[in-house]
């Protein structure tokens, strides 16, 4: 299985991450607008990503003849349902720069948080999933 898309889109969201992390240092309400930016392309990106894992992805590792990726893809995809839960109603809350200007500490605090699972999660699939579907 061909998981090049799915590693890009991560590349992208680290990329923003990083952007994120950035605009937060010089600034959140200065830099709110920028940040409002980030976190709607940002999520475009992350919707995307998993929308087709959720059509595309975990349904063909269900039907693979390897129990133990299918097992995989099962608990990968069970996990992520809070992880996604999460960083939806984060992205909602602070997709506007009036949001984030009008409380630049509790955005701070919330993106620590939610960023941080978000990040964590990338990096597991980047080093466990994605290359246990690449050996299959």
């Amino acid at each position: 299985m061909n998981i090049d898309r799915f590693k890009h889109q991560h590349h992208e969201i680290l990329g923003c991450i990083a952007d994120l992390r950035t605009q937060v240092r010089s600034g959140i309400t200065a830099n709110a607008t920028e940040i409002a930016r980030l976190i709607v392309q940002m999520s475009s990106t992350i919707k995307l990503h998993l929308a087709v894992e959720d059509s595309v992805l975990y349904p063909a590792l269900q039907r693979s003849r390897n129990t133990s990726l299918a097992l995989m893809g099962k608990r990968f995809q069970d996990e992520m349902t809070n992880i996604a839960a999460g960083y939806l109603a984060f992205s909602r809350r602070w997709n506007s720069p009036a949001n984030v200007a009008a409380e630049p500490e509790a955005f701070r605090a919330d993106a620590n948080s939610v960023l941080k699972v978000l990040y964590d999660r990338m990096q597991k699939e980047n080093t466990d999933f994605y290359p246990a579907i690449e050996a299959a």
